[in-house]
């Protein structure tokens, strides 16, 4: 690979990237006011692998979490700051890394079929949870007392497991469309 290719293959890794930065941020946003409010950040997360791949898609997972960390308005409600990673629902937010790393190392394991893209996803949802839930007791202790697995379950989890669900789905019709069409 000549010199030229190299940078034009960086440069599109940077757009690449970057755009679904800013996807993801829209996405996290975007509220469907249901019995709880959804938002469709985890869609973005999911998409941001499925069509930039393990590698892209966790670089651009992360400059979103930072972004959020610095106090850039990326997270749901617009919102950011280190307030938000350190709260209750902060480890969900961090637990969208570990998803992208699993999602990443699945990929490199086991290739990019549809089938493993599909159980990748799943399972990083399961781990975003366990993290994010884990996260919640912690600083929910901290602050208000102990709580019991099941109220945050019931509180953080059971809500969205169907909209998640859902989310994934939307995800890998939107990433075997668009990788037939688009080459990322």
């Amino acid at each position: 690979m000549n010199t030229i290719s190299k940078k034009r293959g960086k440069t599109y890794d940077l757009v690449y990237i970057s755009i679904f930065v800013v996807l993801m941020a829209i996405c996290s946003w975007i509220s469907i006011p249901l019995t709880i409010p959804v938002t469709l950040q985890t869609f973005g997360i999911f998409a941001a692998i499925g069509l930039l791949g393990g590698k892209r898609g966790t670089i651009a997972v992360l400059i979103y979490i930072l972004l959020g960390l610095v106090g850039v308005p990326v997270f749901s409600g617009f919102t950011g700051g280190p307030g938000i990673i350190l709260g209750t629902t902060g480890g969900y937010i961090i637990g969208f890394l570990f998803t992208t790393l699993l999602m990443w190392g699945m990929e490199r394991i086991f290739g990019r079929s549809t089938f493993i893209l599909a159980l990748s996803m799943v399972l990083g949802l399961i781990v975003c949870y366990a993290f994010g839930t884990v996260w919640f007791m912690a600083v929910y202790a901290s602050s208000s007392g102990s709580v019991g697995i099941m109220a945050v379950l019931g509180w953080c989890v059971f809500p969205f497991i169907l909209p998640d669900i859902l989310k994934i789905v939307l995800a890998l019709i939107l990433t075997r469309r668009l990788a037939k069409v688009v080459q990322l």
